[in-house]
């Protein structure tokens, strides 16, 4: 049974999952959920389906069902044949290794961000995002004489750039050491508090949750075990 410990002050609900299903290798995820925090995290060990959802909530997969709702919009509904194309979506992605382009400098994949952005008016112009997260520096720089943190910076820059309404990270400090780390979470802090981008982040990282998500979904075999705030779940 799914253990909650309720958020306090819980805004409107943001994001709908319902009777989304998809048959895993080892197991099926079933997730039926409503997700209202700013920044929820989707918490467990690797293997437990929680990259397939964002992969779903992003259109990236096709669920055996689901309806799949953000801010009133139904993105997917199988019984109604309806699948928003991911482009349409209006969703931010950064994978776990950020997937620059290799081949553009760090102002020139910012830009394809921009060009991805579908929404009438961006809801961020460049010179705020490099200034939030310090890229001046590194704006004309190939993405090849990055560091590691530098990287996810620029990866997060990009997908803001594309005017989400939602944020998908999947565990985006994980290849990073103490320091990068503590760095990287300071600026998805600003994120949370500067922008107020709503974001789902993927972890097995007590320690990351708790500095950053308001609310956290605890992931075993597919299902959601437990929910609540990360200081009082976790103790």
């Amino acid at each position: 049974m799914q253990r909650v410990v309720s958020p306090a002050g819980a805004p409107d609900v943001r994001l709908v999952l319902r009777n989304v299903r998809l048959p895993l290798a080892h197991f099926d995820l079933q997730v039926d959920v409503e997700i209202a925090q700013d920044v929820t995290a989707l918490f467990g060990p690797s293997g437990t389906g929680k990259t397939t959802l964002l992969d779903l909530i992003a259109g990236l997969r096709r669920a055996a069902s689901a309806r799949i709702e953000l801010d009133g919009e139904v993105l997917t509904d199988t019984a109604a044949g309806r699948e928003v194309p991911p482009r349409d979506r209006r969703i931010g992605y950064v994978p776990q290794d950020g997937a620059l382009f290799p081949h553009l400098s760090v102002r020139k994949n910012l830009l394809f961000g921009c060009k991805r952005s579908v929404a009438e008016e961006p809801a961020f112009s460049i010179e705020q995002v490099v200034r939030l997260l310090d890229l001046e520096p590194l704006l004309e720089r190939g993405t090849s004489a990055l560091s590691g943190g530098e990287k996810q910076r620029v990866a997060l820059g990009r997908a803001l750039l594309s005017s989400p309404r939602l944020l998908l990270l999947d565990e985006p400090l994980a290849s990073l050491d103490g320091e990068l780390k503590a760095r990287v979470l300071a600026y998805l802090q600003r994120i949370r508090d500067e922008l107020r981008v709503p974001m789902l982040y993927v972890s097995h990282a007590t320690e990351e949750v708790v500095a950053l998500c308001r609310e956290v979904l605890v992931f075993e075999r597919g299902h959601i075990v437990a929910r609540g705030e990360p200081q009082a779940l976790f103790a």
